[in-house]
């Protein structure tokens, strides 16, 4: 519902915002652009052809547009970063956060990079540094080195005239991070404690030495699953030592979360999340090229293997009519087994040790499933044909395809897996070819055997 809500609302936008770009009326514009925030300005301008999206860049408020960077995907940010001035992106991300800033470094000009390097401190550029030094995928990548840290042996009063003196806090946090003078963590204090508790009492007291924590290696997908089981709003990052190297908070997770979403939808087709939706013709042509081409030639080998029983074909009409039948049946009960399989691997909830137990839940689906649908389609063959062998044969071949489909989308996943291969981006075109061959293996064969007897 909520996401629906979100489509909506970016639809309207875009239909208000394409409308006053259509009529030249620029103060429109900018004036719609002032009631959005940096994210639903990133959407707008990866929903815009080309020659919009930019007239929208150069309208935007100079004040987001580190935001709107960020926050745009890889290829509309590398179109924005070629139509704007040195000198403007140099002030765009200059007041980002660092971890912000790590995820689109490497994407600026060079000449660009150096400027804004020579702007940041010293120990800005070492944490900043060490942000670059963990993969862009783990909990190292996604935090945010700039970390809010109190000792164990002050007082409330004390740790609330420092955040005074502090100034500016961040945004989003529930949490004080304790740690020690060698920088370990010791546990965490929390907000609410701080407001509320006796101000004389020291942090040691009230401190939580027991919550979670996040490794600096840990992947993003398991930081997101850590936040959703606990239902965390921060969390400290730390290493093998468990010394404090940063900080996550829940906006950072529910960008890991849409991401994956995303990834997962955009690679059951073989396309790239990263990709720009108005990129030119020819370009997106060719990135669908390796896909096709794999789809055609495994449909190739499902034509061979139909092309060996062309007698039968030509003998029985029935069997060209009916034998999609047979293949969309085992595609859809294996698509529906295999979306399931690449859903939990996802989540972390499919493993080694339950698998076993899921490929015996799937196939008892799939024999249940078969036979219903088997005496079904078996008695509308029959009817419609007048043909009780027919419907016989076919009600084996929907039997067979449909256990068939679940075997496949149940050991696909976890193959490819094994072979360091996405299943969600090969799963499909694999398990197309496997419901394609053994359905008219089965069918076809069968026809030809206990039909013409040969």
């Amino acid at each position: 519902m909520a996401e629906q809500l979100h489509e909506d609302k970016t639809a309207r936008h875009l239909d208000h915002l394409s409308e006053a770009l259509d009529s030249g009326k620029q103060n429109q514009v900018r004036h719609l652009l002032s009631n959005l925030s940096a994210s639903e300005i990133a959407d707008l301008l990866e929903s815009l052809p080309i020659a919009k999206r930019l007239a929208v860049w150069d309208m935007t408020d100079p004040d987001l547009d580190g935001d709107v960077l960020v926050e745009v995907n890889d290829e509309v940010r590398a179109s924005l970063i070629r139509d704007t001035s040195p000198e403007d992106l140099v002030a765009a991300v200059d007041d980002l956060d660092l971890d912000d800033l790590a995820d689109i470094l490497d994407d600026l000009p060079e000449e660009v990079t150096s400027k804004v390097l020579s702007s940041l401190d010293r120990q800005d550029r070492e944490r900043l540094a060490k942000v670059l030094s963990y993969p862009e995928d783990s909990a190292g990548g996604l935090m945010d080195p700039d970390v809010l840290t109190i000792r164990p042996d002050v007082t409330l009063d004390v740790v609330l005239r420092y955040l005074r003196v502090r100034g500016e806090l961040p945004e989003v946090f529930d949490l004080l991070f304790v740690i020690d003078r060698h920088g370990r963590y010791l546990g965490s204090l929390k907000l609410a404690d701080l407001l509320t508790r006796d101000l004389e009492s020291r942090v040691d007291e009230l401190m939580d030495t027991s919550a979670i924590t996040i490794p600096v290696d840990m992947h993003e997908s398991q930081v997101a699953l850590e936040f959703e089981h606990h239902d965390l709003v921060t969390a400290p990052v730390i290493d093998s030592e468990r010394h404090l190297l940063g900080w996550i908070s829940v906006d950072d997770v529910v960008d890991v979360i849409r991401d994956e979403a995303e990834h997962r939808v955009m690679t059951m087709a073989g396309l790239d999340e990263e990709d720009d939706m108005f990129a030119p013709i020819v370009q997106s042509a060719r990135r669908r090229w390796i896909w096709l081409g794999v789809n055609l030639i495994t449909a190739i080998l499902a034509a061979m293997v139909l092309y060996t029983f062309e007698p039968t074909l030509d003998q029985i009409v029935a069997t060209a009519v009916l034998f999609p039948i047979v293949m969309s049946m085992g595609g859809i009960a294996g698509t529906q087994t295999l979306t399931l399989m690449v859903r939990g691997m996802a989540t972390g909830q499919v493993s080694s040790a339950n698998t076993p137990a899921l490929l015996r839940k799937e196939l008892a689906v799939g024999l249940l499933n078969g036979v219903v649908f088997s005496i079904v389609i078996a008695l509308i063959a029959t009817f419609w044909y007048d043909n009780i062998p027919l419907g016989l044969v076919m009600a084996a071949a929907i039997l067979l395809n449909l256990l068939a489909g679940a075997l496949a989308g149940a050991l696909i996943p976890v193959i490819l897996k094994r072979m360091s291969i996405d299943p969600a981006l090969a799963g499909g075109v694999v398990l197309t070819t496997v419901t394609d061959v053994i359905g008219i293996l089965a069918f076809i064969g069968l026809a030809t055997f206990l039909l013409l007897g040969n």
